[in-house]
């Protein structure tokens, strides 16, 4: 069962990153990108994962690890890699399947159903994968409470602590 603090740090994160998407999606599909919708969700959504990495590094998963920072990273991306193509899956059928687009709808309807397919269906399952991602994959141990130690981690502590001498062995409190 999560830990509800890491499920809320994991969600404030996500909105924020969410902020950078939409803010990020909308800049592009309405400047360098107004033919290609899905190309500025795409570029988006890989700046806002560069930030939610830091973020969800730093805070989100603060106290879970299990890898090294370069392979962590590394992992990271992996799932981030497949929570956009997740994340693109709702619009290409939205446009490209359903042609919930100019000529076939009118504007407004169009931007209502990437808005709905890119921004919500989209970004509802990249979240899901996400956060199974990074629990399984990229942060997969939880760090155990200060002064308590996973089972045979104790006894792994105390025999680096006794080292080689004469098999001395230190007690932890």
């Amino acid at each position: 069962m999560p830990e509800p603090r890491e499920l809320l740090r994991f969600a404030v994160v996500g909105l924020a990153a969410y902020g950078v998407t939409l803010l990020g999606d909308y800049s592009l599909k309405l400047t360098v990108f107004r033919e290609k919708p899905v190309t500025a969700l795409f570029f988006a959504t890989v700046a806002s994962t560069a930030f939610a990495y830091l973020l969800s590094r730093r805070w989100s998963f603060a106290g879970r690890g299990g890898h090294r920072r370069a392979r962590e990273a590394a992992l990271f991306f992996v799932v981030n890699a497949g929570a956009v193509a997740v994340n693109l899956v709702p619009p290409l059928i939205s446009r490209y399947a359903l042609h919930l687009s100019v000529p076939h709808v009118s504007y407004l309807a169009q931007e209502v159903a990437d808005f709905v397919a890119g921004m919500v269906l989209g970004t509802l399952s990249g979240t899901a994968f996400r956060w199974y991602g990074y629990r399984r994959w990229v942060f997969p141990r939880s760090a155990p409470p200060l002064g308590v130690a996973r089972s045979g981690e104790a006894e792994v502590a105390v025999e680096r602590l006794a080292g080689p001498r004469d098999g001395a062995v230190l007690e932890v409190p």
